[in-house]
């Protein structure tokens, strides 16, 4: 998936920063519209689920796994669904993703209808669902960078979250009045007719990309090149722990939350999100697991109805916070090649802690007590704020990751295919004995830049007969890889490379081999095209 041209759908004045500036843009304006109905009958098929199945069943487990069935699809497909978002069109994914949940959604409401559904099958049929918005949420979120112009992402996903979490707080109130007036059939039809605007729009949607100038990634090669720039990227595995551990925490209150409305038949929960406050991330990120160990804390402490939905308003607000705050993070602190599997990666972390949560609250209330469960998890959130002494949520933004887009592909005198390989590079320096603390302090930054971009045995090497020689050498799998890998570059990355040339000894750049690696090369191999075989 190559980056896309800037979105033209927009007029003059929405394309200045600002919070609202994104609804300027006529297709993200469109599509947030379409969104927030799809959000509102999910939440509404959410409500449903967990009502229906405290019908079905007393056990606090089985009540628990509504939740868990629904993240737990995303923690195990979403790194996929995020490699295939980087790799192919985004648009055939969400509307793949779309048609899948309408149909599962169809079918859920014609069982629930019929009265065949059974605990184990509602928790298949959530678990279909999840899998749906597993394969939906990674390329949809990368796709705000289609959407909007750069400048404008951190408005984008704001706002993609905020309309989320406006239908929270009215989606599971209309659920509960839904459910309790027509059953929880009518909550799933609900939700399988509010796909229904989603659909049109994202046929309507016709985003520009520009021409891919490399073959398609293999995917398992993709999830691999996931992997490794988020291993390699220490700001975001700091987000992917916190994220985790929030998600682990915190679903507690949203998964046991069935069973404290249950004990109070005459009233309903109340979830009021808040807009944060201006602050630094680790700032809000403390305030948002404080805010949801209050109002666990409460939940446990206390029977009395006003009081648990007075907390609720501290825990709508703190998902809210946390969340986009993470997701905003995950963005402006990945280049766009890789943006769908950074985003996949944390909402598999986010969204594994919290089918794991779902499952330990569950089992903890179901042993020792709906109090024990609430008060544990209120524990561990507070954890979790203070953990932030030692790692703090990093800040976005801070450094350039728009593509260089120098790179030229050289004319080879070989007849390669892309397939061919391995590829070896070696660049050569010539560094002055004074210059040799910061050349290696360059080099390590160099060393991390290329391992997280595909380089792989990557060395530094100096010249024992003249010392003022260095070579760099990696490798890379193919040659479509090492494109590949020089497209990547950022013009954060950039200022690594006019930092070591600056202290690289005389007028000419700094020489660059690259060569194919030949164990044993017959006549038929590697056939120069013209004359003797030269180094670009």
């Amino acid at each position: 998936m190559t980056s896309p041209s800037p979105p033209d759908n927009a007029p003059a004045p929405a394309r200045l920063r600002g919070a609202l500036a994104p609804f300027g843009y006529r297709d993200f304006r469109l599509l947030w519209s379409a969104t927030l109905i799809s959000n509102f009958g999910g939440l509404i098929q959410a409500v449903g689920a967990a009502w229906l199945m405290t019908q079905l069943t007393e056990s606090a487990t089985l009540i628990a796994l509504v939740q868990a069935s629904n993240t737990l699809p995303v923690m195990l497909l979403a790194i996929a669904s995020g490699a295939l978002a980087d790799i192919f069109d985004r648009k055939a994914l969400l509307m793949t993703a779309l048609i899948f949940m309408v149909t599962v959604s169809v079918a859920l409401a014609v069982v629930a209808w019929n009265g065949w559904l059974t605990p184990w099958l509602l928790l298949a049929f959530t678990f279909l669902l999840g899998a749906g918005q597993a394969l939906y949420n990674p390329p949809w979120q990368a796709s705000m960078g289609d959407l909007v112009a750069r400048q404008d992402l951190p408005a984008a996903v704001s706002l993609n979250s905020v309309g989320f979490n406006l239908m929270r707080s009215v989606g599971p109130a209309a659920g509960g009045f839904i459910v309790a007036a027509f059953g929880a059939a009518a909550a799933f039809a609900v939700n399988a007719v509010s796909y229904l605007p989603l659909l049109g729009a994202m046929m309507r949607w016709q985003p520009r990309l520009a021409p891919r100038v490399t073959t398609p990634e293999p995917f398992l090669a993709a999830m691999g090149a996931g992997l490794r720039y988020v291993a390699l990227s220490p700001n975001l595995m700091r987000v992917m722990l916190r994220g985790a551990l929030f998600g682990l925490a915190a679903i507690a209150v949203l998964a046991l939350l069935p069973l404290v409305a249950k004990s109070h038949p005459e009233g309903g929960s109340l979830l009021n999100p808040r807009i944060r406050a201006r602050m630094d991330n680790e700032h809000v990120v403390r305030m948002a697991f404080g805010g949801f160990a209050v109002a666990a804390l409460v939940l446990g402490l206390t029977e009395s109805i006003w009081l648990q939905a007075l907390a609720m308003l501290p825990a709508g607000a703190a998902w809210v916070l946390a969340l986009s705050l993470f997701n905003v993070t995950v963005q402006l602190s990945t280049p766009r090649w890789v943006v769908a599997r950074a985003l996949a990666l944390y909402q598999t972390a986010t969204f594994g802690g919290m089918a794991a949560g779902a499952w330990l609250w569950g089992a903890v209330a179901g042993a020792y007590g709906l109090e024990t469960a609430l008060c544990g998890a209120g524990g561990v959130l507070a954890f979790g704020a203070g953990i932030g002494l030692w790692l703090r949520a990093p800040e976005f933004g801070t450094v350039d990751l728009d593509p260089v887009n120098r790179f030229q592909e050289p004319a080879l005198r070989l007849d390669l295919r892309g397939r061919s390989g391995p590829i070896m590079v070696m660049v050569d320096y010539s560094i002055d004995q004074d210059d040799v603390p910061e050349f290696l302090r360059l080099m390590r930054l160099r060393r991390n830049i290329r391992r997280r971009d595909g380089a792989r045995n990557w060395a530094l090497l100096r010249d024992l007969e003249h010392p003022d020689r260095w070579s760099e050498s990696y490798h890379i799998a193919t040659w479509d890889e090492y494109v590949r890998h020089n497209l990547r570059r950022t013009k954060s990355d950039a200022e690594v490379t006019v930092a070591l040339r600056a202290l690289h000894q005389g007028d000419a750049d700094p020489v660059v081999h690259r060569m194919i690696e030949r164990h044993s090369v017959g006549p038929q191999d590697d056939v120069p095209l013209v004359g003797k075989l030269e180094i670009p």
